[in-house]
């Protein structure tokens, strides 16, 4: 376990965003992570944990802190019964990869999950979810590590308190604990969900002829690689804004001022808008302004071509905003979060 002084941030942020961190350090381990804490390499220095850093923009040149990488690894068993099995992932373990692990074991309910960035630690603190599928809808538990008491905790999916791309440890937890590890309750008999988006044409594209989370998972691979920009190729953290959800009255002026709206119909007669669509009408899909833009195939994506520093990110986000305010009367919230 080492210790560096002014390390550069580009490779541990999905968005290439350059800059640097005072001290760095990586734990494996909860005693690792208890001994980076208790011996800073300054008294009182401020310090944040990283985890796969793909969803994340950096809009500060340098870091005045420790910042501390997650690599806890290791999948395991951990109990089973006729219709589930319960599976404990280690908060560093590359989420995709652990979604493959689950399929190639069929191990149902992930499988809609496939392809997004990140580690698994990441997973319940954002409540992933795509293509009708949620982090919540197969959570079982996670363990995390309070950084200022040095205690491990238990949280169930009710302490979690999961909303759409939320959870405690966004709001009244932020910035008080590391995940350590999380517990998915899989299933053995699979109830496959292929309505959402375009899985049922990529499927029949595909020929499958017997449904299996496979093929669900390639159909969902497919899927996102024709729409989103490799990060390894386009520096991006993926969707950088969240869907709002507005009232039925305010859906209904909405349609009509714009027939053509992309809403769907949520739970309490609310309506989640497409993003992405509010923000091509204004005019910025494929934008560019020096290193920062908008996808060109998906507008809920901002990128980095190459040396753009995540304030002209931040402002290029902040004009997006205003614009679709301006021109639809609804407020976009970022989903990236903001260092």
């Amino acid at each position: 376990m080492r210790i560096s002084e002014n390390v550069s941030l580009r490779s541990y942020n999905s968005f290439g965003i350059a800059g640097q961190a005072r001290f760095f350090a990586s734990f494996r381990s909860t005693d690792e992570l208890k001994e980076l804490l208790e011996n800073p390499p300054l008294p009182e220095l401020p310090y944040m944990i990283l985890g796969g850093g793909s969803n994340i923009l950096f809009v500060r040149n340098f870091f005045e802190g420790l910042l501390l990488k997650n690599e806890i690894k290791g999948i395991q068993v951990v109990r089973e019964d006729d219709q589930y099995v319960y599976v404990k992932a280690g908060a560093g373990e590359n989420w995709h990869g652990f979604v493959m692990d689950c399929i190639r074991n069929d191990r149902a309910g992930l499988e809609n999950l496939s392809l997004i960035p990140g580690n698994v630690g990441a997973s319940p603190m954002q409540n992933i979810g795509a293509y009708g599928v949620e982090i919540k809808d197969c959570f079982h538990e996670l363990e995390a590590y309070h950084l200022k008491d040095h205690a491990t905790v238990t949280f169930n999916s009710a302490d979690c308190q999961f909303g759409y791309r939320e959870s405690v440890f966004k709001r009244q937890y932020k910035g008080q604990f590391a995940i350590l590890s999380v517990t998915y309750r899989l299933s053995k008999h699979p109830q496959f969900n292929t309505s959402y988006g375009a899985i049922e044409e990529e499927l029949k594209h595909m020929g499958v002829k017997d449904l299996s989370i496979k093929a669900i998972s390639q159909a969902v691979i497919n899927i996102r690689s024709s729409k989103l920009p490799n990060p390894a190729e386009i520096g991006n953290a993926g969707s950088f804004f969240k869907n709002p959800t507005v009232t039925a009255e305010k859906y209904a002026a909405l349609k009509e001022a714009f027939p053509h709206i992309v809403a769907y119909p949520t739970a309490n007669d609310a309506y989640k808008l497409a993003a992405g669509w509010m923000i091509e009408q204004c005019g910025w899909k494929g934008f560019r302004e020096g290193d920062a833009g908008v996808h060109a195939r998906q507008a809920l994506v901002l990128v980095n071509y190459g040396n753009a520093t995540g304030d002209e990110i931040y402002r290029l986000s902040q004009r997006v905003l205003d614009s679709v305010h301006e021109k639809f009367g609804v407020e976009l919230e970022r989903e990236v979060n903001i260092v």
